[in-house]
């Protein structure tokens, strides 16, 4: 068998991109774990199977473990400091750094992109605003390191051998960056924990659950809740937690971090998921419709892909079963006038409809597609470096 390295941007939360490395490191459970920080408890480590991890020299740098970010500058140096030469294959989980991991020609390296750094690419300009970086001295400091970003997010991926992108939305971001094609393998999502209620209950209203970030503007989810005579319920906590509760009105209740059960029977009761971030895939609507929920969505990025969606507003199609209501702006009207389109299209959707469509996206499927494209692609490898057999005529 082959000797196999994962390596991680960096391990400090359970998330979506750590949810895939937990089944990549599933289905490779004899490979060695190498990231740029770990700040994971010891109670917290069983998705990485208790492995060792092997971390950068960031790891020792003043106050890495929390604000890891703030190095971002160095983490090329960084990972180009691991040395990766014993094994014969590297599989790279990167939406930051972690396919610039320098390999050798003998070496098979496959990258699974979560994205590559949207902050450094489409979305710097409003990684700038949210930073207060537009003017002064710092924002050029800010804007010269993500130009060095760039530079060397594209020289890097020359290193990888083949690319697996999370979604086709990704796959087109790849394709504009990098100039490189990439096979399709969407996210692994634990249909099993998330499960439709067996009996007819009342729904409890609308819900929505996500990190406080900007991205995700729970804020103007909330906000459109103030033109809605509906109750809404938000789980979830962040950096956003006072412009959120600024935004909410009476009929909207903050539930902070809740639990998997208590999140489990929030989904199972609510009538529609609301979502309005621009993702890369977005793991909580597949999550959702496992719960036999519809989703309302902002109609780009991955809910293109996660969503078999009608578009708000329009005429109700015939002959197609949707799971899902996308809307075409990131605004509280569009979203308040998706909701409304809802209430008046409810009795169309299925609970059937929506768990069956999210079985496209099981564990099962990512395992099985992950393994067999990784050992395709290295007996293919194996081919490749072979001798040639006129190397070996005797003289």
């Amino acid at each position: 068998m082959p000797k196999i390295a994962i390596i991680h941007d960096w391990l400090t939360t359970y998330a979506g991109a750590e949810r895939v490395l937990e089944q990549i490191i599933n289905c490779f459970q004899d490979a060695d774990l190498y990231t740029m920080v770990c700040s994971l408890p010891d109670h917290a480590r069983s998705f990485i199977k208790n492995k060792r991890v092997h971390t950068s020299f960031i790891q020792n740098l003043p106050g890495a473990k929390k604000r890891y970010r703030s190095y971002l500058p160095f983490m090329p140096l960084a990972v180009e400091q691991f040395d990766l030469s014993c094994y014969d294959i590297i599989i790279s989980s990167s939406y930051a750094v972690a396919k610039g991991v320098i390999t050798g020609p003998d070496q098979l390296h496959i990258s699974y992109v979560h994205s590559p750094m949207r902050y450094a690419w489409d979305l710097q300009h409003q990684y700038l605003q949210q930073a207060g970086l537009l003017h002064g001295p710092k924002s050029w400091v800010a804007r010269w390191v993500l130009h060095k970003m760039r530079l060397w997010d594209v020289r890097t991926a020359n290193g990888v051998d083949y690319f697996l992108a999370n979604s086709r939305y990704i796959a087109r971001r790849i394709r504009k960056v990098y100039g490189r094609e990439s096979t399709i393998v969407y996210p692994p999502v634990a249909l099993d924990r998330f499960q439709p209620i067996s009996q007819e209950e009342d729904h409890i209203g609308f819900l929505t659950c996500s990190r406080f970030v900007p991205y995700k503007m729970i804020d103007r989810i909330a906000a459109a809740f103030k033109m809605l005579d509906e109750p809404l319920i938000i789980i979830g906590t962040g950096p956003d937690w006072k412009k959120v509760k600024e935004a909410s009105s009476s009929n909207v209740s903050l539930l902070g971090f809740q639990p998997h059960d208590a999140l489990l029977e929030h989904l199972q009761k609510a009538r529609a998921f609301l979502f309005m971030a621009e993702e890369d895939f977005g793991i909580a609507c597949v999550e959702a419709q496992a719960c036999g929920i519809p989703v309302i969505a902002y109609g780009k990025g991955g809910s293109l892909e996660s969503i078999r969606g009608v578009w708000s507003g329009d005429p109700w199609p015939t002959n197609y079963q949707p799971t899902g209501i996308w809307f075409r702006e990131q605004t509280p009207e569009a979203l308040a006038d998706a909701v409304h389109y809802f209430q008046a299209n409810q009795h169309r959707f299925s609970s059937e409809a929506c768990r069956a469509n999210a079985l496209r996206f099981s564990i099962e499927r990512f395992r099985q597609e992950l393994q067999t494209f990784v050992l395709l692609k290295w007996e293919n490898f194996q081919k490749e470096i072979a001798p040639h057999p006129s190397l070996n005529v005797p003289a």
